[in-house]
Parts: structure tokens; sequence; C-alpha cells
């Protein structure tokens, strides 16, 4: 790698293709602070929202669908600006400090409301602290996501790199189980809650988030190589045929993984009667994630990061479809899915990212700029985007099935709850399996990519 920009002491590698372990373990330490406290986000704020603060489930549903539409307009701003920002700490690095301090602020606010707040107090309340949170968090994520794309060009080196990113992040989500089982088992739920999250989860982001910003290298011949009209920068991304496909299947692996991650407090408690199994579930779940990781990475090589992507999603699909049968007695099988759902669901996270950086080449070589800002702010509009389907339908399924908080559910509320929980998922799952199927951008392909954009950087660097 060449010249970096100031102040970022560690170095990308002794070997051109290969980066450093502290490379690799710094770009993934923020997923430690944000896997403790976006796992409470994912699994337990619906449920806190509405059993707790005690807010309808369609206007929380609401108010989480409502701060990823402003996603809308913060991540493609954040993505233009960020490709496009020169600075002595990097085009990247600078958003990266800029953004620590203020996520960890709405962090805080999420679940620390004042407890004097009431009714539409309480509400207009969540609603700010949403805003600030998702603000926020893209300001930094975009940048740092776009950062993780540029340190390396090699094929499989990529992949690396987000598998080792996946395994880091682990430590973040066993925290945030511990977090989760203290707060629901505590008498006092919401002094729980804030104490852990507001003091304990938020200032741990804060310090992890700068700590990478200041230590991480960036590239600095990358500055001012954005699009020049952020209209033509996300058109590129969608003329690019190869990113089409796959932002339409990483939204549909995006809310599989939200799925079963909101409906388990809910179905643990409501359909299966054993809120303390919520707990062993999601630990089955993401456990073989991240045990399974290393085979990951050495599959990808041997099969292809399609083929193996594309044989996880299926196996999703039938996991999640078999989940429907839960609630109908046969209880053991609460024990076999999700442990399988882990296994498969742990290759996405790995091998979309590569995959990503890999199409994001191929739009330099249709281009002759380098918009890895562009394609974050559109990759974490689609992540958030699923998640807020999932609340939404969530929150209006249930208030129109006439979900009523901590008490026995009807029927039809049940059954409600375990089709959110499998059939929607599973559907999914099989949609995505099928359209990404036609991708064809494999390592092959990329390797043409780069021959050609070696050349052409040598060229333009001898005409100099």
């Amino acid at each position: 790698m060449s010249a970096r920009s100031d102040s970022s002491p560690l170095p990308v590698s002794t070997d051109e293709s290969r980066l450093s372990l502290g490379v690799i373990i710094t770009f993934a330490l923020p997923s430690v602070g944000f896997g403790f406290t976006g796992l409470l986000f994912a699994i337990y704020l619906m449920k806190f929202s509405t059993d707790v603060l005690l807010i309808a489930p369609g206007v929380i549903g609401t108010l989480i669908a409502a701060s990823r539409l402003w996603d809308a307009v913060s991540d493609p701003m954040v993505g233009y600006l960020s490709d496009r920002t020169r600075s002595r700490f990097g085009r990247r690095r600078s958003w990266m400090f800029a953004a620590s301090i203020p996520v960890a602020v709405g962090i805080w606010m999420l679940w620390s409301p004042p407890q004097s707040l009431i009714g539409w107090e309480i509400v207009a309340w969540m609603g700010l602290a949403l805003l600030v949170y998702e603000t926020a968090s893209t300001a930094f994520f975009i940048p740092h996501g776009a950062l993780g794309v540029e340190l390396t060009d090699d094929y499989h080196e990529r992949t690396r790199l987000f598998g080792y990113r996946h395994v880091i992040s682990a430590l973040g989500l066993m925290l945030g189980l511990g977090a989760y089982h203290l707060i629901d088992q505590s008498e006092n739920i919401r002094e729980t809650a804030a104490m852990l999250m507001g003091w304990v989860g938020a200032p741990l982001v804060a310090i992890l988030c700068l700590y990478a910003a200041w230590r991480l290298p960036e590239r600095a011949e990358y500055q001012g190589r954005g699009a020049a009209a952020i209209l033509s920068s996300f058109g590129d991304v969608l003329r690019n045929r190869h990113a089409a496909r796959l932002l339409a299947v990483y939204f549909i692996d995006s809310f599989g993984m939200a799925s079963i991650g909101m409906l388990v407090p809910y179905v643990t408690q409501y359909v299966l009667n054993r809120s303390e199994l919520a707990l062993p579930i999601i630990l089955l779940y993401f456990l073989p994630q991240f045990l399974l990781t290393p085979v990951w990475i050495r599959l990808s090589r041997r099969f292809g990061k399609k083929q193996l992507w594309l044989a996880s999603m299926w196996v999703s699909a039938l996991g999640f479809a078999g989940l429907f049968f839960v609630g109908t007695g046969d209880n053991f099988l609460i024990w076999i899915i999700p442990p399988i759902l882990g296994m498969a669901g742990g290759c996405g996270p790995i091998v979309a990212p590569s995959i990503k950086a890999d199409i994001i080449d191929f739009d330099e070589y249709l281009t002759e700029e380098r918009k890895e800002g562009t394609y974050l702010a559109v990759w974490n509009f689609i992540r958030k985007s699923a998640g807020a389907i999932t609340a939404l339908l969530t929150g209006w399924v249930l208030q129109e099935f006439d979900f009523l908080p901590n008490q026995e559910q009807a029927e039809g509320t049940k059954m409600a709850l375990r089709v959110l929980f499998s059939f929607t998922p599973a559907f999914c799952y099989a949609a995505g399996a099928l359209i990404f199927a036609g991708f064809d951008f494999n390592e092959d392909e990329h390797r043409q990519v780069r021959q050609a954009l070696d050349e052409r950087s040598r060229a333009n660097h001898e005409s100099q």
C-alpha cells in the first residue's frame, strides 16, 4: 500500500498482499462495541419499548421505520461527502473521529429515557433518540466500512479481513447477550438497561471508535477520487449490474437476520410460554456463526464466494420454514434449527462484504472513480431498511392481532408471531437464492478487472 494519511501509525503489512494482524484487529474493534449495543437494539429495543415503556407496538415500529427513512437522505450524503472529503486525517478517518461521541449519545438516549416522561412525551424522546443514533451511526459506519474496502485489493484477503472482523465481533455479541440476560431477569428493567447500555455500552462504543479512527491507516492517493456529482454517483451504483443483484440479495439476507433477532423474545414468552429460553436460543444461533468462520474462509477459496453463499441461503430458507412448527408441541425443534440457521447465517457476513469490495473495483474499471463511500451508503441503507421493514411489519401485525404486553395472547396473535418468525424469512431467503443464482462476477472476472486497473494506474503514473 502506498502513502498513508497523517496520524495513522499502524503499518499496513510487511507483505503487499497480506494485511497485518494489527490492522485487522484495529479495524474490527468497533464491532465489539456495536456488537454489544447493537444486539440489544436488534433483539430487545422493540420489546423494551412495548413491555417496559408501554409504547404501542405499531407506534414504536413506525418510529424505527421512520428513522430508517431518514437514512434515505443521510446515507447518500455521508457516502458522497466522505468520498469527496480532503483532510490530513484522511477522507474516512476524519468522519470516524467526528461521529464517535454523537453515536454514544444516541445509545445513551435510547436506553435512558427520563422516568418522568409519559404518553406522547416518551414517544417524542424515543423518536429523537432514534434520529440521533441513526444519523451518528451512519456517519461512522459508512466511512469505516469504506476504509475496510480500501485496505486491500486482494480477492481472498478481503474475505480474511471481514472473516476476522466477524469473529472479533463475537466478543461484543457475548457481552450483549450477558447484558440482555441481566436486563431481562432484573426486577427493575428500566434502571438496569440504563446502567448497562447508557453508562457501559455507550462509552465503550465511543472509546473503540476513537481508537480505530486514530490507529487505522488510510490510502492518501484515494483522496479526491469520488464522483463529482451526487446523482451520477448513485446512478453508477444502479447501473452496475453486479451491484444491483448483490444489493437485492443483501436486503433479503439482512431481513432474515433481523427477523430471528427481533422475534425471539416474543416467541419464547408468548408462544412457548418460556421466556427463559430466549438467551440459549440466541446463543445457539450465534455461536456456530463465529466458530465456523475459519471454515467459511477456507471453503470460499475452494468453492468460490458465490457457491458458498448460495448454498447457505437455501439452508436458511429450509431452516426458517421449520421454525413454524415450534409452537405446535414440537418444541425439540427449537434446539435443532437455530444452530443450523447459525451455521448457514455465518456465511453472509463474511462473504457479502468481500463480494461488495470486488464489485467496487468493477465500478472503478467502468468509471475511473473510487466510490467506496457511495457503495457503503447504499449497503448501509439496505441493511437498515431490512430492519425497518421487520420492525414496521412486526409492530403493526401485533397491533392488528390485538397484542397485549405481559399477558396471555390469543391464538390468532400466536399464529401471527409464528408466521412472522418462520415463513416470512423463509420465503425471502428462497427468493434471494433464486436472484443470486445469476450472479457472475467471480474470481476470474475480478482478476481481469484488477489487471486492467493496475495497467491503467501504471500508465497514469508514467504520463505524469
